[in-house]
């Protein structure tokens, strides 16, 4: 009898639990098992090991080969349990040396030549690696996995990962005893220049919309831009990423790991702000993920960075319900009959709108000629308590001519996320988070107006009948304005900007 005990990982959601890959070699009728709740993928491996076995020159045993994936109420899936399975079976038959795979996790799909395939989640398999050693095992276990996941795996510095192209390549590292055929461990390749993003000096004119997407770059406050088409609202939302502050290592850790969950995260996009701009044709699942094995969705992959809604009317209603609690809570909860997965969802929205069907209304050039009824129609399909929570509505009006025949003019992004920087990094000293993510009770202690501004503001409030959270996101906005003018106190000139970020599409 002969058995072979190697460690790998799962994904579940965000986590990546443990898996003991057990190898069972034993006499009676030749045949090939996957038992451990595996998939259609998992199932498939044993076709590709055996070839890739036979390819790389190896004995495939012709023996009753029994493969356990524990434990075994956890779903397992995807190709990345190719590699410890080969390893498993050539360790029990004694092909290898199997002493020191004790001392490693392995991960990664075969192609029928033996060659590593790039696997999802890398990071978070990492991550997932790290986490346990610190919690309680001392000894440190390296990762092999496939060259093509190595920058992504790297990106957590406590990680030892081993890349490798190909099983020859792994078999090679615990069968030889010569230094120069051992794989290398991989150096990080981190992107060491700024991360570039377009420029908002590119944007003619709109001095109105570009200070107040100041405002909300420096709180972490959602906007919808309202205007006529051609107005530059697009041109303000694809430049927004530039004057966020910058990523600190731990929001793009966070922002990279869920990158990796889909198509793998590259590095050149490290700290990079995620902007994340879907069609108005895109479903409730796409937004926020889903589908019978729980993968994140838009607003997740826009996590720590931007999320554009174009057209924001042209979705569908049900479509944008999904928004509201993420916007609020920050994560989101996908729960399937049998599995349930939790990812983040802090993401910046901005969202662009037509005041109207035709799109002209209130333009100078009088072409509109939309009825009452069909612009309120058109302005309702965004829900009352969605619009409740975005926290500012900007007007973004048309140029006149003479201004479109200027050069560009206003800022840079430099000069703007300089001024952000210092604003944000006031919040950070006052309170340890952005203004945007203040409770209650810390609105009350850090966003108490003047006399002014507090009568001002309670009159604002009975006059146009804002609810409670509208009462207090237009005290957060005022308090982002307050920092970038650092100033202490909110006074009567910031509550007054605010409100006038607060206008009602529907009178």
């Amino acid at each position: 009898m002969s058995l072979a005990v190697l460690k790998s990982r799962s994904l579940s959601g965000m986590d990546a639990p443990a898996v003991t890959v057990e190898v069972h070699l034993a006499n009676g009728l030749p045949g090939f098992t996957i038992v451990g709740l595996p998939d259609t993928e998992v199932k498939e491996a044993k076709d590709r090991v055996r070839a890739a076995l036979q390819n790389t020159q190896f004995d495939f045993p012709n023996r009753r080969i029994t493969v356990n994936l524990a434990p075994a109420d956890l779903p397992k899936e995807s190709g990345r349990f190719d590699l410890p399975i080969a390893l498993g079976i050539l360790a029990a038959s004694k092909q290898i040396p199997g002493d020191a795979l004790d001392h490693y996790e392995f991960a990664g799909e075969l192609s029928l030549s033996g060659e590593l395939r790039p696997i999802r989640g890398a990071l978070a398999m990492t991550f997932a690696m790290c986490n346990g050693i610190s919690s309680g095992n001392k000894r440190q276990i390296s990762f092999i996995l496939p060259r093509a996941n190595a920058n992504e795996a790297a990106l957590v510095h406590e990680a030892h990962i081993y890349p490798a192209d190909s099983l020859i390549q792994v078999c090679a590292h615990f069968a030889s005893r010569n230094e120069k055929t051992r794989l290398v461990r991989h150096c990080p390749d981190h992107q060491t220049t700024p991360p570039h993003y377009p420029d908002f000096f590119d944007v003619k004119g709109q001095q109105q919309a570009k200070r107040a997407l100041e405002v909300a770059a420096c709180g972490s406050h959602s906007a919808l831009l309202i205007g006529p088409p051609g107005t530059g609202k697009s041109m303000l939302a694809n430049r927004f990423a530039g004057i966020l502050p910058a990523m600190s290592d731990t929001e793009a850790l966070e922002a990279a790991a869920v990158q990796s969950l889909t198509r793998g995260f590259a590095a050149g996009h490290w700290k990079v702000r995620p902007f994340r701009s879907p069609h108005h044709t895109a479903s409730a699942v796409a937004l926020v993920g889903g589908g019978s094995t729980p993968r994140p969705g838009e607003i997740s992959l826009a996590h720590n960075g931007v999320l554009f809604l174009d057209e924001l009317p042209e979705f569908d209603r049900r479509v944008l319900e999904v928004l509201r609690e993420p916007l609020e809570s920050g994560h989101i909860t996908i729960s399937r009959a049998a599995r349930q997965a939790d990812f983040p969802a802090r993401f910046q929205l901005i969202a662009a709108m037509n005041p109207c069907p035709c799109g002209y209304h209130g333009h100078t050039n009088g072409k509109c000629h939309c009825s009452p009824d069909v612009i309120l129609r058109y302005q309702s399909k965004i829900s009352g308590p969605l619009l409740d929570r975005i926290d500012m509505q900007i007007q973004v009006g048309s140029l006149p001519h003479a201004d479109l025949l200027k050069q560009a003019d206003g800022d840079t992004s430099a000069q703007i996320q300089a001024r952000v920087n210092a604003a944000f990094t006031t919040q950070l000293t006052r309170q340890g988070k952005s203004n945007n993510l203040l409770n209650t009770a810390e609105i009350d202690l850090f966003c108490t107006p003047d006399a002014s501004g507090a009568q001002l503001l309670h009159a604002a409030m009975n006059r146009l009948n804002w609810s409670a959270r509208s009462y207090h996101r237009v005290l957060k906005v005022a308090r982002s304005i307050a920092d970038l003018e650092q100033a202490e106190q909110i006074q009567r000139g910031h509550i007054a900007e605010a409100i006038s970020y607060r206008r009602a599409l529907k009178e």
